[in-house]
């Protein structure tokens, strides 16, 4: 089983991962103490980019490693019973898909509090009200496997059981549930 948990940047995946992946440790995946999800390991794909030096170049204008995404491919595909997290995580092979979505304004304040420039906060909330990474990951997995979470108003807690429900299989596939596209007007 291999859970790929995604979204655009600020959208509440680490937060929310780092939550179920104490959960998992412990033994209570979700809030009910249903450990069907237990045995799975988290992976934020992102720090094995920088650990493992998985990208092509850097992108000094933007402050961004690129993602040498083939090579982030191969080193998943050797591990099973995992969640993998990252904005980059729908680009690997995955079971399930679990898109976080954050309403583009509430994303950029988001972005903003935490320290990044304007300009790739307002990049980022673009990208969110176009449904970007949600595309992206039906693209690649199909609607059957793709699991929509709108993390706008939900607590970090909230979300981790959302995500335990997933990888549980408690919850069925959504996509397209959430519209930020008024955003644009």
């Amino acid at each position: 089983m291999r859970v790929a948990v995604t979204g655009t940047p600020g959208t509440g995946k680490t937060t929310a991962t780092e939550l179920l992946e104490a959960r998992l440790a412990d033994g209570s995946a979700d809030a009910d103490g249903d450990d069907q999800a237990s045995g799975l390991e988290v992976i934020h794909l992102n720090r094995v980019l920088e650990d493992e030096e998985l990208y092509t170049e850097v992108d000094a204008d933007r402050d961004s490693k690129i993602a040498d995404i083939d090579a982030l491919r191969e080193w998943v595909a050797g591990r099973d019973n995992v969640v993998i997290e990252s904005h980059l995580a729908h680009h690997v092979d995955a079971d399930r898909v679990a898109v976080l979505r954050c309403q583009p304004e509430a994303l950029e304040e988001r972005l903003l509090e935490r320290g990044e420039s304007e300009a790739k906060a307002v990049e980022n909330a673009e990208s969110e009200a176009l449904d970007v990474i949600l595309s992206e990951a039906v693209e690649e997995h199909g609607l059957e496997s793709v699991y929509e979470i709108d993390t706008t108003d939900r607590d970090p807690e909230s979300v981790a059981d959302a995500l335990a429900a997933v990888a549980a299989g408690e919850r069925e596939p959504s996509a397209g549930e959430v519209d930020f596209v008024g955003y644009l007007t």
